[in-house]
């Protein structure tokens, strides 16, 4: 068995200190290993570089020597000690949903960021002490015995987070008699009665879906914040939920951002959790584990986290448009889907998915992959007769690899798409999923078939639609997020990053779309631009050919739709 002993000296240093201890042992030496990644977030996280001075001793608390071997390994010379005990501290200040914050009001862990584990020894069973105040409860799906928790390997370890706070507020339903707890930590009042009302909808609709649940329990873990915030981080049995602002969590856009991430990490559990591609089965913890295959198990679960909400009641279809809509919206606005497929975003993610990169050079695999489900759920309705669905590829994923332990391969889903539609769609997957492509005939072809009307509607930003350029307000000036290619503003010199100040010598108040606006008859306007701290006037005159960039798509059911239409949509609506 390997020990973990977790306590806080200075809570408000935000410094975790752990004692590990191995026993049984019986080589000249050992090697530490700590995760150079986390299962959920397909990039290095190399928490390496928050453990702050490792010491190791031996029974007789005499010190060890040990050399590291890389980043993240270290071997240690044993010395013919049979236990050793390894002592160092993790320093956990950032509070998102997957990783670790420790301070006055609470220890929370994702134990993958800083629990080594002893190389060729992770199936044996790993045991974590707390030690933490009387007052504090503690929330985990794992196996507990007072401030002890217990998990069967290090895989569940590492799978299983945990809050130990005084503030966590914790209700629970069930479904087939299986028991959904949750757990919220932080300044807020969470309405129990219609939390488990919506929860306990979309939850029997993935049952359905699925036909079972692969676990004995689950536990919703929210961390509560004061502010905007949306993150969530899969789990088989737990999810961990950033969600803020708390004074907000019962009702509105702060309630619908709850309901939708809960609905998608759920369907984790299935979908990357226990059905997984063939190259994170196992995880390498110490590698990037590459897979084109993120369109999958990211991107359908995305599709699904928000239809299921729509299919058990709990989504109204205008919330439903609402979500796609975005979905539609980061898709058009995307010039990377000219540049780089799906299939090989998901590749890159572990260069530079999580964050903007080099503009216009990838895709991002949730939104794209919802796309792409869609579609070929629709593909899979219409040439079945509405007979079957998308979600039909998903249950023999299920089936035959999930439940068997058996990673799929990409062709996999290809061969299982043309099974259950009985045609071929290999030319589908080909042009959309692994070529850089538009998605607008196939996904107008779709909504057709639903009979909802898909409008582009032109941007009410001025920089938007006749300049071809996006901002982010930062104080009184504008920044540049986005500049569409051989747009006026691309032609004129204007890109991601550039600072406007003024617009025809009138400095900016956190107000361009109204000068804009204002000078909307004027020819040309000419815009004050801080670029790389280097002040210079650019030019800006209209496209001469009227054309519009960066359009908002509407989503709308027709007003008298086809008898044809109808069928399909109610069918569609089923899963």
């Amino acid at each position: 068995m390997i020990k973990y002993s977790f306590y806080q000296k200075n809570p408000a240093s935000h410094y975790i200190y752990i004692d590990m201890l191995v026993d049984a042992i019986s080589s000249p030496s050992i090697q530490l290993q700590l995760p150079a990644w986390r299962p959920g977030r397909y990039e290095l996280g190399n928490f390496a570089k928050n453990v702050k001075r490792v010491d190791v001793f031996n029974e007789k608390n005499e010190p060890l020597t040990y050399t590291k071997l890389s980043k993240d390994l270290w071997e240690v010379d044993t010395k013919n000690a049979t236990s050793i005990k390894i002592t160092y501290s993790y320093y956990a200040a950032e509070l998102n949903a997957g990783a670790c914050f420790a301070d006055t009001t609470q220890l929370y862990v994702n134990p993958v960021h800083c629990c080594m584990y002893v190389v060729g020894r992770t199936n044996e069973t790993h045991q974590v002490e707390l030690k933490i105040p009387d007052t504090y409860k503690i929330a985990c799906s794992l196996s507990k015995q007072g401030n002890t928790l217990t998990a069967i390997n290090f895989d569940e370890l590492v799978d299983s987070p945990f809050i130990a706070s005084a503030d966590i507020k914790s209700d629970y339903y069930e479904v087939n008699g299986i028991k959904f707890h949750l757990h919220f930590n932080g300044e807020c009042q969470p309405d129990f009665e219609k939390i488990k009302k919506d929860f306990t909808a979309f939850t029997k609709k993935q049952i359905e879906f699925w036909n079972d649940f692969p676990y004995d329990e689950y536990h919703f873990l929210f961390q509560v914040l004061t502010f905007k915030f949306y993150h969530g981080v899969e789990h088989k049995k737990n999810t961990v939920i950033a969600i803020g602002p708390g004074y907000a969590l019962n009702s509105g856009a702060t309630y619908e951002d709850v309901l939708g991430v809960s609905c998608h990490e759920l369907f984790h559990s299935w979908n990357i959790k226990t059905i997984r591609p063939v190259e994170m089965l196992p995880y390498d913890y110490t590698k990037e584990n590459y897979s084109r295959s993120g369109y999958v198990y990211e991107g359908f679960t995305t599709y699904y986290g928000d239809k299921l909400l729509l299919s058990s009641g709990v989504f109204s279809m205008q919330q439903y448009f609402n979500t796609l809509q975005e979905r539609l919206t980061k898709h058009f606005h995307n010039f990377g889907r000219y540049n780089l497929s799906v299939a090989h975003s998901s590749w890159e993610t572990w260069l530079d998915g999580y964050v903007p990169g080099a503009p216009y050079r990838k895709t991002n695999i949730y939104d794209e992959g919802n796309l792409i489900a869609l579609m070929l759920d629709v593909k899979i309705l219409k040439a079945t007769q509405n007979k079957k669905c998308l979600r039909d590829l998903c249950v023999l994923l299920y089936e035959r690899f999930g439940k068997t332990g058996k990673g799929y391969a990409e062709q996999d889903i290809i061969g299982l798409a043309n099974e259950v539609s009985g045609i071929d769609l290999s030319d589908f997957f080909t042009q959309y999923v692994y070529t850089p492509s538009d998605f607008e005939i196939p996904l107008q072809e779709a909504f057709d078939y639903l009979g909802f009307d898909f409008i582009k509607q032109d941007s009410a930003q001025h920089t938007d639609h006749h300049y071809g350029f996006k901002v982010i307000e930062n104080g009184p000036f504008s920044k540049v997020s986005l500049v569409a290619p051989y747009s006026p503003a691309w032609k004129a010199g204007l890109f991601a990053g550039d600072e406007i100040m003024a617009v025809n010598a009138i400095m900016l108040k956190a107000n361009l779309n109204y000068w804009l606006h204002y000078f909307n008859t004027a020819e040309e306007i000419v815009l004050t631009v801080n670029s790389g701290e280097l002040v210079k006037s650019i030019s800006l005159t209209k496209d001469k050919k009227g054309n519009t960039y960066f359009f908002t798509p509407v989503l709308k059911l027709k007003p008298q739709p086809e008898a044809t239409q109808n069928k399909a949509l109610e069918a569609w609506k089923l899963y």
